[in-house]
């Protein structure tokens, strides 16, 4: 199914291609059945490691320093590659992956009184925009991305250099980004783009963004050729041991600019090596190039992201 979006006269330039709500219901049910199965195995499988003597040893023998620049070691103020769209500037270890679906339902929770979400269970009856992502380390500090999503088909290819990252005598971590997307499985409709994460933790609880992101080509859907520059702003905020709570908007700041800024907020729950994110946003893009053409002004829909690291 597709369908057009309006904010006012103008046409907002997106068109959905969304999963049929059956399919979508079917797939957010197994996926969140797996999660919770997961997270239970998670559970049980660090309930048994502390009895292994040699990890035990080796974590206490490793100082913070060390730890610190171990790229695989688990970063408590920044755990997931993303905010809930926008990039984070957590480093993957040489040769280790992490796999991440995002869901984003169709139904539009700010249409209709209680009883008519309740009916519809709030989205889940009305289809929903699914994306799939990998990411593997090239080599240490340079990551490789690949992301599809239900959105026109289309394809992100992207990479990640983690240029710097915070310590003692370094404010912040930063990271450079390149990216290029395509609609009709990369057929059409090219968007490249060119970015930045900036980044600063504070202790083990807060992790705060911000994301300047060049993207080319962002109404092509009206055969103009227009650019449009954002800024990512977020942060992650740890309220317990493995509970965060998210936020991000991105406002354009030059260019193309329809609809509002896309905004995000929700909550998570890390458990081992998966992270299961709750969020609600005015935008079901996902993408660099969806995120620069803005949310819907009048919508804000329910959805997830779910990860897991191979490392």
């Amino acid at each position: 199914m597709r369908f057009r979006r309006f904010s006012g006269g103008p046409l907002l330039a997106l068109r959905r291609t969304v999963t049929p709500p059956i399919v979508a219901r079917f797939v957010s049910i197994a996926v969140l059945g797996f999660a919770l199965l997961d997270v239970q195995t998670a559970r049980a499988q660090s309930a048994s490691t502390p009895s292994s003597p040699g990890s035990s040893a080796s974590s206490a023998s490793q100082s913070p320093a060390a730890a610190a620049d171990d790229d695989g070691s688990l970063q408590l103020a920044e755990p997931d590659y993303r905010v809930v769209t926008i990039p984070t500037t957590l480093r993957l270890p040489r040769h280790g992956s992490n796999f991440q679906l995002t869901h984003r339902f169709n139904g539009n929770l700010r249409q209709g009184d209680f009883g008519f979400q309740a009916s519809n269970l709030f989205g889940l009856d009305q289809g929903a925009v699914v994306g799939f992502e990998y990411r593997f380390g090239i080599m240490r500090h340079v990551e490789a991305a690949v992301y599809r999503t239900a959105i026109e088909k289309t394809f992100q290819f992207y990479g990640k250099y983690d240029a710097v990252h915070q310590t003692a005598s370094t404010p912040v971590s930063i990271s450079g980004l390149v990216s290029i997307e395509g609609q009709n499985n990369f057929q059409d409709r090219y968007s490249p783009a060119l970015g930045a994460v900036v980044s600063r933790t504070v202790r083990d609880r807060l992790a705060v963004y911000a994301a300047p992101v060049w993207v080319h080509n962002t109404a092509a859907i009206l055969n103009i050729d227009r650019d449009t520059f954002y800024v990512g702003v977020g942060g992650r905020l740890r309220l317990r041991p493995t509970v965060y709570i998210v936020a991000e908007t991105s406002p354009r700041v030059g260019g193309y600019d329809p609809g509002e800024a896309s905004f995000a907020f929700g909550i998570e729950k890390r458990a081992g090596g998966h992270m299961f994110q709750l969020n609600f946003g005015n935008n079901q893009g996902t993408t660099f190039g969806q995120t620069a053409q803005g949310g819907n002004p009048h919508a804000l829909y329910m959805g997830f992201n779910l990860a897991r690291k191979f490392f």
